[in-house]
């Protein structure tokens, strides 16, 4: 699956910005997608991740509540959804995919697939 990000800029503190992420190769309806950031020297972290069904999703504590992840099967395309975007919220932002398993979605070293990044800046 190869994966392309997209959607990223420069937002004022409480702005909104959505984060795409399209697929080519294999139709997202039979992978997991999630999303990962990393900030300069500090390691790649868990943002989100949705289920190949959409029927489930899991997000890090700082995106409770801010952040909606979603899917378009059809579009073949995942979505991050941030409102009240944060200057801690600054980061490179990565879309990966792996095949449906059981466990946490935290893990970077579970995901098969990734995408290029899309860097996401949040002024004060």
């Amino acid at each position: 699956v190869q994966l392309q990000a997209s959607g990223g800029g420069l937002v004022q503190a409480g702005g909104s910005l959505r984060l795409a992420c399209a697929a080519a190769g294999r139709s997202i309806s039979n992978y997991d997608m999630g999303w990962f950031r990393q900030a300069p020297g500090k390691e790649r972290e868990f943002v989100a991740a949705i289920s190949w069904s959409g029927g489930t999703t899991d997000y890090a504590d700082s995106a409770k509540g801010r952040f909606t992840i979603s899917k378009d099967n059809p579009k073949n395309t995942a979505y991050l959804q941030m409102n009240s975007l944060k200057p801690e919220d600054t980061a490179t932002y990565y879309c990966a995919s792996r095949a449906p398993r059981v466990g946490s979605y935290y893990y970077t070293s579970t995901y098969s697939f990734w995408g290029q990044g899309t860097q996401v800046t949040v002024s004060s």
